[in-house]
């Protein structure tokens, strides 16, 4: 089975922010893993769905709390 990636673009089209937010995020490490070879930057399909799964909230408070940990 071959490994699946996104590109900046694509990420950013899934969750619906701008391409500079993924920017940002890597220089601040927040955000998913991500992989640079040479100039391009992309990131595993796996990594992004682990990612998700961590922001999961089942109340405002909790989502709360997830910016405020970060």
């Amino acid at each position: 089975m071959t490994e699946q990636f996104l590109n900046q673009a694509r990420l950013a089209k899934r969750w619906q922010i701008s391409p500079r937010t993924l920017e940002r995020w890597r220089w601040t490490g927040e955000g998913p893993a991500f992989v640079k070879i040479g100039g391009r930057v992309v990131y595993k399909l796996a990594d992004v769905e682990a990612y998700e799964s961590t922001r999961r909230c089942e109340s405002t408070a909790q989502g709360a709390a997830l910016r405020v940990v970060q």
